[in-house]
């Protein structure tokens, strides 16, 4: 059921990236769908004297709904950070239309039943949500889950995020499953033989503090395992929340050699460096956690030149009680959906690193050809699921968030860019004010 039969949002420039369609113009939706793009002279003629809603989006951008292939909802057994409803609310507020879920609830997603709940919850949000199953029952990494059933019952895709898969011949088991479903799988690359404390880089910020915190090799050995194992499998291999230059370098030359492997990139990993652990404490921790200048700009490299497909954000809520905790005891993560675009906006395109376009082709078609979604485009007759946007406007990043969770290093920062529309099926499901 939409809100409106015929609404045509006007005088916009229209990005569509996997298309390079970038023109001034106007999209008119009928029903959930695109019924045309235009010129905005053209849509005035196509239009008519029908009857027709009108938005005037003069002097913004309508892109595709953003796409998060990694989302935390907490849902269920940890709804006190988040649940389905509150994270879809975020995502929303941040102009995303489709986001995956992470496996790592409680029940994990090693069962029809917990799967089923969280797709079916998910459905009555408004956007489209999706989820992952686990790679291994409870996630303890010794026996793989039925991932035939759990992909018949809608898993887009297979991951144990939060932990990595140490037993090897378990993970190129569970490669060759994955290649058979023709899904991906997502690794969490960080052994844990390499850090003493998790979430600060073993370097600057473990020094401050007087820990040993993680060191990069626990990254760079398992990408180089994972690669390694894609190569004999055959398997569409994710690297999730890349952090390191020698990892984005592997995944760089994985492509060049052919194989199926891809990887993700955080707006936090792209936007912050370990000073950032110093500065903000709690709040900057996370998995694998901020490094180096080095590696920050090894990574906007390699989102710039495609190593890195997709940005996603690795929205992790927690209490504030939880992040109030001393460092090696608070746990990792931040929030991430409601400032993605406006630090992509802000750190690569107005710094020069990306254009726009390019920007906005690794929060959707890249992600969603990566997990074979239908999402991340505007086509005519295809779904009317698009975010609006104003790229110029400067704006500090609230306190309040659509999500429950506030456990945000970005809080008063200056960014550009807000959010104006979030329109899925057809619906508009958030208006900025």
């Amino acid at each position: 059921m939409t809100d409106g039969l015929r609404k045509l949002f006007e005088n916009a420039r229209i990005i569509d990236p996997a298309s390079r369609l970038d023109i001034e113009g106007s999209i008119l939706i009928r029903d959930d769908r695109i019924e045309k793009i235009a010129a905005s002279s053209e849509m005035d003629e196509y239009v008519g004297s029908g009857e027709v809603s009108r938005i005037d989006v003069s002097g913004m951008i309508i892109a595709p709904g953003l796409v998060d292939t990694h989302v935390h909802f907490r849902d269920p057994g940890f709804t006190e950070k988040e649940d389905i409803n509150t994270g879809a609310a975020a995502a929303k507020a941040g102009g995303y239309t489709s986001v995956v879920m992470m496996a790592n609830t409680k029940p994990s997603v090693d069962s029809i039943e917990t799967l089923k709940y969280m797709l079916d919850k998910g459905a009555q949000t408004g956007i489209k949500v999706y989820a992952c199953g686990n790679v291994t029952m409870g996630m303890a990494g010794r026996e793989l889950t039925d991932m035939t059933t759990l992909r018949e019952a809608g898993a887009v895709g297979f991951t144990d995020d939060g932990l990595p898969l140490l037993d090897e011949k378990l993970t190129a088991e569970a490669m060759r499953k994955c290649r058979e479903l023709n899904v991906p799988i997502s690794f969490h690359e960080e052994d844990p033989q390499y850090i003493s404390q998790n979430g600060v880089n073993h370097g600057k910020a473990s020094n401050y503090f007087g820990i040993e915190g993680s060191d990069r090799k626990a990254e760079i050995s398992m990408i180089e395992r994972d690669i390694r194992l894609a190569r004999e499998t055959g398997a569409k291999v994710v690297v999730q929340h890349i952090s390191t230059a020698e990892g984005v370098d592997l995944v760089r030359r994985a492509k060049a050699e052919g194989l199926d492997v891809h990887a993700e990139a955080t707006p936090h990993h792209f936007s912050l460096t370990e000073d950032a652990v110093i500065e903000h404490g709690t709040l900057a921790k996370m998995n694998p956690p901020l490094r180096t200048e080095e590696d920050r700009q090894a990574i906007i490299a390699g989102l710039k030149d495609g190593s890195i497909d997709m940005i996603a954000t690795d929205h992790a809520p927690h209490t504030a009680e939880e992040k109030s905790r001393e460092l090696t005891k608070a746990p990792s993560g931040i929030i991430g959906l409601e400032t993605a675009l406006s630090l992509g906006i802000t750190e690569l395109v107005d710094k020069g690193y990306m254009t726009l376009s390019e920007l906005l082709m690794r929060m959707t078609a890249g992600p969603a050809d990566v997990y074979s979604m239908d999402a991340g485009r505007l086509c005519e007759g295809g779904a009317a699921d698009m975010v609006v946007f104003d790229a110029n406007v400067s704006r500090k990043v609230p306190a309040v968030f659509a999500s429950k969770a506030q456990n945000s290093p970005f809080i008063g920062r200056e960014v550009s860019g807000k959010i104006l529309y979030t329109v899925c099926n057809g619906n508009t499901v958030f208006e900025g004010r």
